[in-house]
C-alpha cells in the first residue's frame, strides 16, 4: 500500500510533468464585488453665508435711499459699531478690522446727509439666491400684577440660577457655534424643564417671579416677541426684556395649526391665532404646550427693548436675523411685496424662529399700529446685504464681468 505522503509526491510529480515543469496555481473562484452603495442622504445645506456663496448686487444708486429710512439706520449702525468691531463674524464674510472704516466714518458723518453715508461706504451683495422672507415683531403691552391675585395667575419668571449654557465648540472643533442649555443634576447635564413642566410648577417656590400676567395667551405671544411692557393695576409700566431660554426647541404653533386645518383662510396672522386660542381654551392650552420653549425675562431700567448686541432696537429700523447668514450690526435692504417693510434695516437682533439665509424679523416698536403691522407681516421678495465696499469687492471679485462671482473661499 502506498503511503499517503508518497501518493502526494507522485501526484505532484505527474502534475509537473504534464505542465512542462511549471507550477500551475489552483484557479480561485471569483468573488462577486457588490456595486458601490449610493448614499441616500441629501447633502448638508450650507451652514453659513460664505458656504452658501455671495454675488454682487445692483448699485446702491438703484435703490430709493431717502433720509426718512437712512437717518434712523445710520443712528442704529452707530450704536452697534462697538460690538460689531469686536464680534467674531459667524457668517464667514468679514474679517477683524473690516468694519473699522465704516464705523469711524459713521461717528463723524453728519445726520443731514445720511443717504450719502451708505452710498459712499457700502456695496450690496446677494447671499445665495437672495429670496427673502420677512415676518414682524413688536413690543407688546400686557396687563400684569406684581403679586399673584385674582385675575393675575400666570407667572413671569426671571432666569433661574441653575440654568447653564454650554458652548460645545469648546469641546470639539466640528461643534463650533453650537450651544445647549440645561441644568446640572448629580454631576450630569440634563435638559431643563419644558414649557408644560414650568407651567405645572417646576419653578414654583424659587422666588423667580417678576410678576403675574392676566392673560396666558397674551403672555405666550410676549415670549415670542422677546420683550414687552407690563401694565400694572395702578397704571405704572414695567419694561421687561429677554434674559434667556430653557434650551428647548421653539415650535411655531401657527404652522401646526395651519397643517392641522385649524385656521381658516386669512386667519394665520397673530390676531387670527389668538382668536382661535381664546375660542378653544382647552385645546389652545395643549397647543401652546407643544412649543416647549420657555423664555425668561429681566426688568429693564434703561432704554429698550434690547437686541442681541445689548443695544436698544428701533421700530421700523431694527431687524432680527440668523447671525450665520447676516453679520449682526450690518445694514440690509429689503425689497418685498409688503410695502411697509421695504427699505433699509439694521441687523440688531436674533430669534429662535429666525433661521437660515435671507430670513428676517422686522421690528415695529410699540402700540396698536405696531401690533397690527407686526402681527400680519409676511413679506416675500429680495434681500441685499450691505457690506463695506472693500469686503464686497473681495468676496465677489471687483470688476468681474457680469457683476461678480460666487465666493466660497
Amino acid at each position: 500500500m502506498i503511503h499517503l505522503r508518497g501518493a502526494a509526491v507522485i501526484a505532484a510529480a505527474l502534475l509537473l510533468a504534464a505542465c512542462g515543469g511549471r507550477v500551475v496555481p489552483p484557479v480561485a473562484t471569483p468573488v462577486p464585488v457588490p456595486p458601490p452603495v449610493k448614499s441616500t442622504q441629501p447633502p448638508a445645506p450650507p451652514a453659513t453665508a460664505l458656504e452658501m456663496g455671495v454675488r454682487a448686487g445692483p448699485s446702491l444708486t438703484d435703490f430709493d435711499l431717502t433720509g426718512a429710512r437712512a437717518l434712523p439706520a445710520l443712528k442704529a449702525f452707530r450704536l452697534t459699531c462697538p460690538a460689531l468691531m469686536r464680534r467674531e463674524d459667524a457668517t464667514g464674510l468679514t474679517r477683524p478690522g473690516d468694519w473699522d472704516g465704516p464705523c469711524a466714518a459713521a461717528a463723524a458723518w453728519p445726520d443731514t446727509d445720511a443717504p450719502a453715508f451708505f452710498a459712499a461706504l457700502f456695496k450690496p451683495v446677494i447671499v445665495g439666491e437672495g429670496k427673502a422672507f420677512a415676518t414682524g415683531y413688536y413690543e407688546p403691552e400686557i396687563a400684569a400684577a406684581p403679586t399673584q391675585q385674582p385675575g393675575y395667575d400666570t407667572p413671569i419668571y426671571r432666569k433661574p440660577d441653575d440654568l447653564v449654557e454650554i458652548d460645545l465648540g469648546l469641546f470639539a472643533p466640528d461643534l463650533k457655534g453650537r450651544k445647549i442649555r440645561g441644568k446640572v443634576d448629580k454631576g450630569r447635564v440634563i435638559p431643563y424643564p419644558e414649557r408644560k413642566e414650568i407651567e405645572d410648577g417646576a419653578l414654583k417656590g424659587k422666588k423667580l417671579e417678576i410678576g403675574y400676567a392676566a392673560d396666558p395667551v397674551e403672555f405666550f405671544f410676549l415670549q415670542i416677541q422677546g420683550s414687552g411692557r407690563l401694565r400694572m393695576p395702578d397704571g405704572s409700566i414695567t419694561r421687561i426684556g429677554y434674559d434667556g431660554q430653557n434650551g428647548r426647541q421653539y415650535v411655531g404653533i401657527g404652522s401646526l395649526m395651519k397643517s392641522r386645518g385649524l385656521l381658516a383662510p386669512g386667519q394665520s396672522s397673530m390676531q387670527g391665532i389668538m382668536a382661535w386660542l381664546r375660542a378653544n381654551p382647552v385645546d389652545g392650552a395643549r397647543l401652546m404646550d407643544e412649543n416647549k420653549s420657555f423664555v425668561f425675562f429681566k426688568v429693564l431700567t434703561g432704554p429698550g427693548p434690547l437686541g442681541a448686541l445689548n443695544q436698544p432696537v428701533t421700530g421700523n429700523t431694527s431687524c432680527a436675523v440668523d447671525p450665520k447668514f447676516v453679520p449682526l450690526g450690518a445694514p440690509v435692504w429689503l425689497s418685498l411685496d409688503r410695502i411697509e417693510a421695504n427699505g433699509l434695516w439694521v441687523a440688531q437682533d436674533t430669534g429662535g424662529a429666525i433661521k437660515g439665509a435671507n430670513r428676517f424679523d422686522t421690528f415695529w416698536g410699540a402700540g396698536s399700529e405696531a401690533r397690527r403691522i407686526a402681527g400680519g407681516m409676511s413679506g416675500r421678495g429680495q434681500a441685499y446685504l450691505l457690506l463695506p465696499a472693500a469686503v464686497a469687492d473681495r468676496l465677489t471679485g471687483a470688476g468681474a464681468a457680469g457683476g461678480g462671482t460666487t465666493a466660497r473661499s
